[in-house]
């Protein structure tokens, strides 16, 4: 069967909906562990009300990251090739090579990577760092030397080789995926079926509403905080791993380190695997829109408002600055949302639900710019009375 000959009906009787998540076990209580853990989660984040908003990771994605390969892929081709699209999103990468190539592909990755002058997202490059370090050196050393040319021979070897790491870069980067194609597969074995509304692991499958998210703070060696999102397990009796009694847990990283974009990616995963949603709105998910009931009966209303190739058409014309000035101004939409103070929906179904993790940042915005020692904590809304929202993403 074809993609575009596909059924309509295609959520399974399991699939995650908002609106009737079904009553469920109270969580165990936690062990000394769970307790030691649980000191460095900042806030749990509620289940429904969508604000949507797409954290800017996604919403303004690099070129490099999808458009890139999708170009060069095609739909068809792209849809496997992708680790997201209308049935999963896949947190593990099955790879059929030999260690042998692993091993030479990571150290050529590495070192083109890093010594060449071009760095992540079109800015400058560990080459430039390396060359600047020798170049001071050769001046200092300059008249030390038998000869001019014995001076900048080092120079000139490290010009020549950041010149050939940034070369082998941009071929592998324009290329990469003749490296990938034939032996890269986003498994199903460890996803976000949308679907089904399992979430697929290695301990086993379990409903999407057995899970919880959390910021997590974590801090360096000069006290420097940081925010990851953890999307957790609330039953860790049945899910954790075995060799290491870790309860299962999933980190979704994004690229600032506003405590907003935490929540922006669980209200985008919630609306993701929420069938009664469509598919957020980003330039990753747009080639599938069709392929997805609840998203194409939603295009086809007219209620998406922009054309179906809105981010191919966008990406194709737009240069790296202009996406860069979209992705900071769409931060700002980011951390002025009201993330805060919403109510739960989670709270009517586990018993004894509200009684833990219910506190907050009083100001989730102020708090993720500069937290402090004078943070207030707020307990959230009772969710009483209130359903999820339909929200679309904000465009």
């Amino acid at each position: 069967m074809s993609q575009t000959d596909q059924p309509q009906d295609l959520y399974a009787e399991t699939a995650f909906r908002a609106d009737a998540i079904p009553r469920q076990a109270a969580p165990p209580e936690k062990s000394v562990w769970g307790k030691l853990g649980s000191n460095f989660d900042v806030a749990r984040l509620p289940w429904g009300h969508y604000v949507g908003i797409n954290p800017s990771e996604f919403e303004y994605e690099y070129s490099g990251g999808w458009y890139r390969d999708y170009e060069y892929m095609g739909d068809h081709d792209f849809h496997d090739f992708n680790h997201i699209n209308e049935l999963r999103w896949s947190k593990f990468v099955d790879e059929d090579i030999s260690l042998v190539y692993r091993f030479f592909r990571f150290w050529f990755v590495f070192w083109t990577h890093l010594l060449s002058f071009i760095g992540p997202g079109g800015g400058k490059g560990g080459g430039w760092f390396l060359t600047s370090i020798v170049a001071v050196c050769t001046i200092l050393f300059l008249f030390a030397a038998d000869t001019i040319l014995a001076a900048l021979t080092p120079l000139a070897i490290t010009v020549g080789l950041c010149g050939v790491a940034t070369v082998f870069k941009t071929l592998f980067e324009k290329h990469s995926i003749r490296f990938y194609k034939s032996n890269q597969d986003w498994s199903d074995d460890v996803a976000f079926c949308r679907r089904s509304g399992l979430v697929k692991s290695f301990q086993g499958n379990f409903p999407f509403y057995e899970f919880d998210a959390f910021i997590e703070m974590a801090a360096d060696m000069k006290g420097n905080q940081r925010h990851s999102l953890k999307v957790r397990h609330r039953y860790p009796q049945f899910s954790k791993d075995k060799h290491s009694g870790l309860p299962l847990e999933f980190t979704f990283p994004t690229d600032t380190g506003s405590i907003a974009e935490r929540y922006a990616m669980w209200d985008m995963l919630g609306r993701y695997m929420d069938v009664s949603q469509p598919l957020p709105d980003i330039p990753r998910l747009e080639p599938f829109r069709h392929l997805d009931p609840t998203t194409k009966a939603f295009d086809e209303a007219g209620k998406r408002g922009r054309p179906a190739t809105y981010w191919r058409d966008l990406y194709a014309k737009a240069s790296e600055k202009e996406l860069k000035q979209l992705r900071e101004e769409h931060r700002k939409t980011v951390d002025a949302a009201p993330w805060g103070s919403r109510p739960d929906l989670m709270a009517h179904s586990v018993p004894g639900y509200g009684d833990s993790y219910t506190a907050e940042p009083e100001d989730v915005n102020a708090y993720g710019r500069a937290p402090n020692k004078e943070d207030r904590f707020v307990e959230r809304a009772d969710a009483k009375g209130t359903s999820s929202q339909d929200t679309s993403d904000h465009g």
